[in-house]
C-alpha cells in the first residue's frame, strides 16, 4: 500500500492539464472572495498598507512632496480617510511619481485601481514569458497575497519578470525595467552580478543609467528638501525593526527573520550573510551554468533573490512565478523528475501557504521553500538544452 502511494506521488500523473485548468478556475473564484474580504478590511478601522502610498501621493500632488516623509502629516492625512491606523512611507522619492496619480483619487477607489493596474502589469509580464501556462499565472497564490495587501509586490514583480525575460532580445528596455527597481532596491541585489557574469554589459549599463535617471528626475521634480526628507524615513524603518515582535517576523520570508525568532540577532544576520554571499556566487555563475540561456539563468537569480535580502515580506514574492513556471516548462519539454511535479505544486502555493501557516506553526517556512526552488532550478543546469 505504501509503495503504491509513493508511486502515485512520485509521478503525480493524476495532475493532468485538464485538472490543472479546473483547479485554476476553482482557485480563481476563491481568490475573488478573499480579495473582496481584503478590500473590506482595508476600508475598516485598521486600514491598509496602501494608506502609506496614497497618503504620500496625496501630499505630493498637493505640492508638498517632502511631507510624504513627515510622520505627523501622514498620520493626519491617512486617518482623515476614517482609518484609525496609519503607516509610514519609506520608499525612495522616485516612487512618488507612481503614488501621485493615486493620491488624486478617493482612497476606496485608489485601492481598487492600484490593485487592478499592478496585477494587470504583473500578469501581462508573466503571461508574455509563459503564454501556454497563463492559467497558472492568473491564479498564482503569491500574487493573491500581494493584491490583498495592496502592496508593491505586483509592481516590483512585473519589473523583475519583464526585465529578466527581455534581457536577451531588448537589453536596453530590460535594463530600464530593472533599473526602475530603485523604488525597492533590495529586490535587485543580484541583478548586477547576474548581468556582469553573463557579460550583458549593455543591459548592465542601462540598468545603472535607469536607476540614476529615476533618482535624478525625482530630485529635479521634488527638490532637495524631499531627497533629504527621505533620509529621515530610515529612522522610522529602524524604529520599526527595533519594536518588531514575533508576529512581525512571521510575516517576513527571509532566513534572517526566521532565525531571529530562535537565535540572537547578530547570529541570525551572520548566517543570513553567508547565505546571501552564496546566492551572489550562484547569480554570477548562473549564465555559465545554463550555457547562455538567459531565461534559465534569470529563473535561478529570481529564486535566489528570495534568499538574499534580509528584509523581504511574503507579499514581495510574486516574482517567484518565473522560476516555478520555468521548471514547469522544462518538465513538460524534457520530462519531470521523481517527485518534481508534486514539489512544484507545493512551491507554486508556497508564498500564500507558508504565510497562512506561519502564526499557527510559530515559524514561516518560506525560506526552506525558496531554498528548494533554488536547488531545483540549479540542478536543471548542465544538461543538454
Amino acid at each position: 500500500m505504501t509503495a503504491r502511494i509513493l508511486d502515485h506521488l512520485r509521478s503525480a500523473d493524476w495532475l493532468t492539464p485538464d485538472r490543472v485548468r479546473g483547479y485554476a478556475v476553482i482557485l480563481a473564484l476563491a481568490s475573488l472572495a478573499l480579495l473582496v474580504n481584503s478590500y473590506l478590511k482595508a476600508m475598516g478601522p485598521d486600514g491598509s498598507d496602501f494608506l502609506a502610498f496614497w497618503g504620500a501621493g496625496h501630499v505630493a500632488l498637493a505640492g508638498d512632496p517632502a511631507a510624504a516623509y513627515d510622520l505627523a502629516v501622514q498620520e493626519r492625512v491617512q486617518t482623515g480617510t476614517g482609518s484609525s491606523g496609519w503607516f509610514a512611507f519609506v520608499n525612495p522619492p522616485p516612487f512618488l511619481f507612481l503614488a501621485a496619480p493615486f493620491g488624486a483619487l478617493p482612497f476606496p477607489v485608489a485601492w481598487i485601481v492600484w490593485v487592478a493596474v499592478t496585477y494587470a502589469l504583473w500578469a501581462w509580464a508573466g503571461i508574455r514569458a509563459f503564454p501556454r501556462l497563463w492559467p497558472l499565472v492568473l491564479v498564482f497564490p503569491g500574487a493573491l497575497l500581494a493584491a490583498g495587501h495592496a502592496q508593491t509586490g505586483l509592481l516590483t514583480g512585473a519589473l523583475l519578470l519583464g526585465g529578466v525575460a527581455l534581457v536577451d532580445k531588448r537589453p536596453l528596455l530590460a535594463g530600464a525595467l530593472l533599473g526602475a527597481l530603485v523604488i525597492k532596491p533590495h529586490l535587485a541585489l543580484l541583478i548586477p552580478f547576474w548581468l556582469a557574469g553573463a557579460g550583458r554589459w549593455k543591459a548592465f549599463a542601462a540598468t545603472g543609467a535607469a536607476a540614476a535617471g529615476c533618482l535624478g528626475l525625482s530630485w529635479l521634480a521634488f527638490g532637495t528638501e524631499t531627497m533629504l526628507a527621505y533620509t529621515t524615513s530610515w529612522d522610522a524603518s529602524a524604529a520599526l525593526m527595533r519594536s518588531a515582535d514575533a508576529a512581525f517576523y512571521l510575516r517576513m520570508a527571509t532566513p534572517y527573520s526566521q532565525l531571529s525568532l530562535f537565535a540572537p540577532e547578530t547570529l541570525a544576520l551572520a548566517v543570513h550573510g553567508v547565505i546571501a554571499l552564496a546566492m551572489i556566487g550562484l547569480a554570477t555563475l548562473a549564465a555559465r551554468r545554463f550555457t547562455g540561456d538567459l531565461l534559465a539563468s534569470g529563473a535561478l537569480v529570481l529564486a535566489a533573490t528570495a534568499l538574499t535580502s534580509p528584509y523581504l515580506f511574503s507579499y514581495d514574492l510574486p516574482f517567484l512565478i518565473l522560476p516555478v513556471l520555468w521548471l514547469v516548462r522544462e518538465g513538460l519539454a524534457r520530462g519531470f523528475r521523481d517527485y518534481e511535479k508534486l514539489a512544484l505544486v507545493l512551491l507554486w502555493a508556497a508564498p500564500y501557504a507558508t504565510r497562512a501557516a506561519a502564526l499557527p506553526l510559530g515559524v514561516n517556512l518560506m525560506p526552506l521553500a525558496s531554498l528548494l526552488l533554488v536547488w531545483l532550478v540549479w540542478s536543471r543546469g548542465g544538461t543538454e538544452r
